[in-house]
């Protein structure tokens, strides 16, 4: 264990060396790293895509799930969309030395604040290997230096990442050590990780429920996390049925694994008779698997498979082709489930009511609201940010897809000209 410490503590004295300088990077050598990195993603996808193939059989043959398992694979498609999300962080607006709230006070002080790094950023995360690329990529653009610590279960591709964006971005001019890589996978090297608040100035989790609650309860520096995605998707009674089919289709079944997917269908009982063999043919032949509530199972069952749903099944969130329904009869009732069951993740209305659509975005507690939209955009690269370090729930500094901006914080800049406080 002793020289895995010594690793992570060397690493992380050359991370904190390393964010002074890039703290001060001109913008064009930022992103001409970038650009880089976009480029040695694809031209270097084979040394990348042999290391995850490796990563994916023993995590099959280990037992791993099938949803844990589609967040680990790569592939050719996956590697030129994260190609294409680090050349669009490129293309974004450097938010390092950005002014703002600049005003002269009646003393003639003239008094803004402008926007700095955080420092170092220490990411610990679980099976997805893209995390790897889509932080460390926001940090540098962001001058931050970024300590990585991902999964035993992708270590090979996280390792094969993290070489090539190493090495390319320090072709361009990045200052040795701005990305760290720890290989070694001691749990107990996390617990060390988290007392190092000296070197390390903000923790982001990336991972299941269990990492997340014990990297926020044992850190000593500030944490920004990812929290569980559960979301409802709301049919009202004024819903086009033809546009709430289509939503609840892709927001279920698009990429069913990950935290923007819907997990829980709530339906008006005004329209439930006509709208939910609809929707339930749809998710039928995408293999949705359907629990239901006593309601919605009396109209299904006769034509469809489904299940009956349990108290477990409301606020779970599922990353599989499963879905609760229930049906409601008001918009109360629905804005009373999503407050009970829901995680402040991203939930839908469908409606062609305005003041029921207003009432919906005003009284839903979570980080993105939808009026007539998919949930499934909820997400750094849909939101023009590039990419994401995770989706916060959090009510404070950064809430939903993290991007560049919140991986910034800012200093108060005051001009004078001898002034002196009586």
């Amino acid at each position: 264990m002793q020289p895995a410490i010594d690793e992570l503590k060397e690493k992380a004295r050359a991370a904190k060396e390393a964010s002074r300088r890039l703290a001060h990077l001109p913008t064009e050598v930022k992103n001409e790293a970038l650009l880089n990195i976009a480029e040695s993603l694809t031209s270097r996808e084979g040394e990348v895509l042999d290391a995850n193939r490796l990563d994916c059989e023993e995590a099959k043959a280990g037992g791993m799930g099938e949803a844990m398992l589609d967040r680990l694979l790569l592939t050719s498609a996956r590697l030129q969309a994260m190609a294409q999300d680090v050349r669009t962080v490129a293309s974004l607006p450097d938010p390092v030395g950005e002014t703002f709230d600049a005003r002269v006070l009646p003393n003639g002080l003239h008094i803004e604040r402008r926007r700095v790094p955080l420092g170092v950023i220490g990411a610990i995360y679980e099976s997805r290997p893209n995390v790897t690329v889509d932080i460390s990529t926001l940090c540098l653009k962001s001058g931050n230096a970024v300590i990585l610590r991902g999964g035993k279960e992708a270590l090979r591709s996280n390792a094969a990442l993290a070489k090539v964006i190493k090495e390319a971005a320090e072709a361009a001019g990045v200052p040795q050590g701005a990305v760290q890589f720890i290989e070694s996978t001691e749990r107990a090297l996390v617990n060390h990780m988290l007392k190092m608040k000296e070197t390390i100035d903000l923790i982001i989790p990336r991972g299941g429920e269990e990492l997340v609650e014990m990297v926020t309860e044992n850190a000593t520096m500030p944490v920004l996390a990812s929290g569980v995605g559960v979301c409802h998707t709301y049919v009202d009674s004024s819903a086009d049925l033809e546009k709430a089919v289509a939503i609840a289709y892709n927001a279920k079944v698009q990429r069913p694994t990950v935290c923007n997917a819907l997990d829980a269908l709530l339906v008006h009982s005004d329209i439930a008779e006509h709208y939910l063999p609809l929707i339930a043919k749809e998710w039928a032949k995408a293999g949705v698997e359907m629990h239901c509530d006593e309601r919605a199972l009396k109209i299904l069952f006769s034509n469809f498979k489904v299940a009956s749903a349990s108290e477990e099944d409301w606020g779970k969130e599922f990353l599989a082709l499963i879905a609760a329904i229930k049906v409601v009869d008001s918009l109360d009732e629905a804005l009373e489930h999503i407050e009970r069951y829901g995680s402040g993740h991203s939930e839908a209305i469908i409606t062609e009511d305005y003041s029921a659509a207003m009432r919906f975005l005003e009284e839903v507690d979570a980080a993105c609201v939808y009026v007539n939209a998919s949930t499934r955009f909820t997400d750094g690269g849909q939101f023009g940010l590039g990419a994401e370090v995770g989706i916060s729930t959090q009510k404070f500094h950064a809430r939903g897809p993290m991007g560049l901006k919140e991986l910034t914080t800012y200093k108060w800049v005051i001009m004078g000209s001898g002034q002196v406080r009586p």
